[in-house]
């Protein structure tokens, strides 16, 4: 795919790309999927906060006018939403895991499909639902166990599952302790797996107001709020298109401007939540 670029957001905190108040226990839960129930950050939120940054030069060509002039023109970026690739885990050995799924790896496949990103010519896939592929040694515990939050496991070494870590950490990770990190603790599971862990891996945070007298707990002022947890790593792609005289380029020129810094994603960023690093690979023209 011509002028297009991948981009990677690694989670530092807590992230919330909320969708508003919920309908199930969760009150404000994250933003996913309506057919695969797969998290994601919409790109119209990544947009807004590179925007507000002020990083960037030529703001109303780069992202296009302000709302009133918005008939004017498009913005020369285009920003698709970014989506799941690694879920972090409570692994009981090795501390966590970063899981991830045949399905999950060949999305960011098809993604990267055409922009000369060197992709690892096969998908990781285990065999059935007990079988967990890794890329290193480190999360391994007896009798090739591995136990993830409460499912047990049995893990196999995976050249495949070591290209896919070796590729995402070039191209996630601007430094080489956090690709040795990754190396070692890439863990692929079966879609089903990872389709039971996304309703059972998530962070949920109770919320509670105080009234400012007493110190004791509003009436009605308890909530609960979804995040995905800190180490969740997303993938997207940036499009580039020609608006005037500002071509693609200038916005690949922008956007080193912005690369490897940290930004703050989704909602809840008065507590904390949605500190991110941004990571945009190389690619396209």
């Amino acid at each position: 795919m011509a002028n297009a670029r991948l981009y990677f957001i690694h989670a530092l905190a807590p992230l919330h790309p909320g969708t508003g108040q919920g309908t199930g226990v969760i009150d404000l839960p994250i933003a996913r999927e309506k057919a695969t129930g797969i998290p994601y950050l919409p790109g119209s939120s990544v947009k807004g906060s590179l925007r507000d940054s002020g990083l960037v030069s030529d703001t109303k060509r780069f992202f296009g006018p302000d709302v009133t002039a918005a008939d004017e023109h498009a913005g020369a970026a285009q920003f698709a939403d970014a989506r799941l690739l690694l879920l972090p885990m409570r692994s009981l050995r090795g501390t966590f895991a970063w899981v991830t799924s045949p399905y999950l790896l060949r999305r960011a496949s098809r993604d990267a499909a055409g922009l000369q990103a060197d992709l690892p010519a096969d998908i990781p896939t285990p065999g059935n639902h007990q079988q967990a592929l890794l890329s290193g040694t480190a999360l391994r515990y007896q009798n090739k166990q591995v136990i993830l939050e409460d499912l047990d496991l049995v893990g196999s070494a995976s050249r495949e599952a070591q290209a896919w870590a070796t590729w995402i950490g070039k191209h996630a990770f601007a430094e080489e302790p956090e690709r040795q990190l990754l190396n070692e603790r890439l863990c692929v599971v079966h879609d089903d797996v990872l389709s039971f862990l996304l309703t059972t891996a998530t962070e949920v945070f109770a919320r509670i107001r105080l009234q400012p007298d007493q110190k004791t707990v509003a009436e009605g002022a308890l909530w609960y709020e979804e995040a995905l947890p800190a180490e969740t790593l997303l993938v997207g792609l940036i499009l580039a298109q020609k608006i005037g005289s500002y071509t693609p380029s200038d916005v690949f020129t922008e956007l080193k401007k912005l690369n490897g810094r940290s930004f703050q994603f989704g909602g809840k960023a008065t507590v904390g939540r949605g500190i991110c690093r941004l990571q945009v690979a190389g690619g396209g023209q």
